[in-house]
C-alpha cells in the first residue's frame, strides 16, 4: 500500500520514527527500522535513519506497512466541551498571540485528560476562537485544584521553546499560598529532598523554594512563594514537611489540625510569571479568585 505524507510547520524537528508511530501506525520499532533499510519508507525519495529530524514540506513515502488501525486498541477520546465552557475559557485568557496564550486557570479542572478526569483545559481551549487554526500544546502543568497562570503554546516550535526555558529555569513563577500557622521568619528558603515513585523505583529529588511573608497572625500566614525547582507537588509537599500545610489541601495536610485546614478551595494560586524571548520581556499577573480573596478576609489577612 503506497501513501504520501507531507510535513506541516507544527511537526518539524520530530524524529521520523516517533512521528510515524503517532501519525501513521503504531508499529514496533524493529519493523520501522526494517522498512527504512529496505527503502519501503523514504523521505524526499531518499533513504534516511529513524532518528532523522523532520523538516517543513518533507514528503514521506510509505510503501509497505498496513495502515489499518488496530480495532482492539481503544482510541483515546477527547473531551467535548459545551459552548458555555468554551465561552467561559475565552474569558480567562490574559494574553493571546500567534504563538501562545496565558490563562488564569480556575480551580477544579485538570490541565490534561487523565484516568480520573476527562474534563480538561487543553481539550476546551481546542474549541475556542483563540485556537481556530491552531493546536494547543502543554508546556507545563499546575495541579487540578491550583488556580492561576498557565501557558499554552499554539505551535510545536514554541512548545519546544517553553519546555527548554522551563528546563534551564529561565521562566520565573510566583505563587500565593495561605498556610496554617505563624511563620517565624519573614523570609527564607526551603530546601528538601522529596520522594516520588515510578512503579517500584524510588526517586529522590532536591526541591528549593524561596518564600516571604506577606501577612500573618497567630493562626495563618499568607506567603509569596518562588519555586527554584519544579518538582511534582513541590510547594504542597515542602510546606507540609516544614509544618505549615496549605489551607484547603486535602492530600498534604496535618491531620491533627485538619479542622483548621478545611476550606472550599486549595489556597494556592499561581500569581505571576516572567520570562524573555528574543530579548522581549514578558510579565503576566493573574488575579486571585473572589473565593480566594474572601477566605483571606475571613482569616483577617490583607488581600493582595
Amino acid at each position: 500500500m503506497k501513501k504520501n505524507f507531507y510535513i506541516k510547520k507544527d511537526l518539524i524537528n520530530i524524529r521520523l520514527d516517533r512521528w510515524f508511530k503517532r501519525n501513521v501506525c503504531n508499529v514496533p520499532q524493529s519493523l520501522i527500522e526494517k522498512n527504512l533499510r529496505k527503502k519501503y519508507i523514504l523521505v524526499n525519495n531518499k533513504r534516511v535513519k529513524s532518528s532523522y529530524k523532520l523538516k517543513e514540506n518533507d514528503k514521506i513515502l510509505n510503501n509497505n506497512i498496513n495502515l489499518t488501525p488496530n480495532k482492539n486498541k481503544k482510541k483515546k477520546e477527547k473531551y467535548k466541551p459545551t459552548k458555555k465552557e468554551t465561552s467561559y475559557s475565552s474569558s480567562l485568557i490574559i494574553e493571546n498571540n500567534d504563538n501562545f496564550v496565558v490563562i488564569n486557570k480556575p480551580a477544579g479542572i485538570a490541565v490534561q485528560s487523565g484516568t480520573k478526569s476527562k474534563r480538561n483545559i487543553i481539550d476546551i481551549l481546542r474549541k475556542t476562537k483563540e485556537f481556530e487554526n491552531f493546536l494547543p500544546f502543554t508546556v507545563h502543568r499546575i495541579d487540578k485544584e491550583t488556580t492561576g497562570i498557565l501557558i499554552v503554546a499554539k505551535n510545536r516550535k514554541y512548545a519546544q521553546l517553553f519546555t527548554s526555558l522551563f528546563r534551564i529555569r529561565k521562566i520565573h513563577k510566583t505563587y500565593l499560598g495561605l498556610v496554617l500557622g505563624n511563620m517565624q521568619k519573614s523570609k527564607g528558603t526551603l530546601t528538601d529532598f522529596l520522594i516520588n515513585y515510578e512503579g517500584d523505583k524510588k526517586i529522590k529529588s532536591k526541591a528549593i523554594t524561596h518564600y516571604s511573608v506577606i501577612d500573618n497572625n497567630t493562626y495563618y500566614s499568607l506567603l509569596k512563594l518562588n519555586p527554584e525547582t519544579g518538582r511534582k507537588h513541590q510547594l504542597r509537599k515542602q510546606l507540609l514537611i516544614n509544618g505549615n500545610p496549605i489551607i484547603g489541601d486535602t492530600k498534604y495536610r496535618i491531620l491533627a489540625n485538619s479542622s483548621g485546614n478545611k476550606e472550599s478551595i486549595l489556597m494556592l494560586h499561581a500569581y505571576k510569571i516572567n520570562f524573555s524571548i528574543d530579548n522581549i520581556k514578558y510579565n503576566f499577573t493573574a488575579e486571585p479568585s473572589t473565593e480566594f480573596k474572601k477566605i483571606l478576609k475571613q482569616k483577617y489577612l490583607k488581600n493582595v
